[in-house]
């Protein structure tokens, strides 16, 4: 794995909001650390409402932890555009986020406990 990410279990549940509305929580959510910027946190797909989620085309690319596509939302406060990310197949060394989905901070709202 690249030195400067760092994967490891949260300890609880978390909860994950678009506005008021849930779309859901888990048990089994990863916090990635990548060097200086803020923690992520990933959510098993199977713990999240997933109807809530319309894909786009919208796609980047880390060179450490592959392709990303991304999900808008549709919940209380509008579609908020690209708002969800996945890397569906990430390189070999951050496997662990596979099936996962992460959120910005900006547009959703994640919760510890």
């Amino acid at each position: 794995m690249a030195d400067h990410i760092r994967i490891a279990r949260v300890d609880g549940p978390v909860t994950v909001r678009a506005g008021t509305t849930v779309l859901g929580t888990s048990a089994r959510a990863l916090e990635l650390r990548e060097g200086s910027y803020p923690p992520v946190i990933y959510v098993p797909r199977e713990d999240i409402d997933m109807t809530r989620l319309v894909r786009t085309d919208h796609a980047t690319s880390c060179p450490w932890k592959g392709k990303a596509s991304y999900y808008s939302i549709k919940g209380d406060v509008g579609m908020p555009a690209n708002a969800v990310w996945s890397y569906e197949t990430p390189k070999p060394d951050v496997a662990e986020i596979a099936g996962h989905l992460a959120f910005y901070p900006d547009r959703v709202t994640v919760t510890r406990g």
